[in-house]
């Protein structure tokens, strides 16, 4: 009987080391921290290709040309689809706010909502047209228009032999004039990823 108790004791001894080995454990880490675990796209490279990106498109001639046709005044910018062409799921809209919030904080552009939001957007001004008092509803026909709409894709290529492989990414981005379809900025960015298993 000792002896089964002994036993037995020392087999929930060892589940408990085990289970206790098995837990996860999760640790907060800043959020400009780099972080590579997958050696997939991660946020670390939405970000610093947004920020990137948007500092080549600040700086391009564009800007100082469209105020010295329109007395000064800032360009409206709206983003457009970035497509998502690489050989994994990259959630694009997360690449896009990276790139819009990078040009508010810049303050050199004015930025006007697109695709899916600006139509949730209408759907609010129609709605208040009926539902809402004459002193308060927003009037149709009031939006600022774009200037210029930013389009872009990231692609991927993908070499790898046995546990080895290099991610190549290229994101590129192009700047149209939508009045007269004139493209005035195209720029790319390049991120290498070597993965060893």
């Amino acid at each position: 009987m000792q002896i089964k108790r002994i036993a037995l004791a020392t087999i929930l001894a060892a589940s408990g080391i085990f289970i206790t080995s098995c837990g996860r454990q999760v640790t907060r880490v800043g959020i400009e921290e780099t972080i590579d675990i997958s050696g997939r796209w991660n946020n670390t490279d939405s970000r610093e290709v947004a920020e990137q990106m948007t500092s080549q498109i600040l700086s391009g001639s564009w800007i100082g040309d469209h105020q010295e046709s329109n007395a000064g005044k800032k360009p409206v910018v709206i983003v457009g689809m970035v497509q998502n062409k690489s050989h994994e799921h990259i959630d694009a809209e997360t690449f896009v706010k990276d790139v819009e919030r990078s040009f508010i904080q810049s303050q050199r552009v004015r930025l006007v909502q697109g695709g899916a939001k600006r139509e949730e957007l209408r759907a609010e001004r129609a709605d208040q047209q009926t539902n809402s008092s004459v002193s308060t509803m927003k009037k149709f026909g009031l939006e600022n228009g774009a200037d210029y709409i930013l389009q872009g894709s990231i692609n991927s290529i993908v070499d790898s032999h046995k546990k080895k492989k290099v991610v190549y990414y290229q994101v590129n981005l192009e700047l149209t004039n939508i009045q007269s379809g004139e493209v005035v900025w195209i720029g790319e960015k390049k991120i290498a990823k070597y993965v060893k298993n």
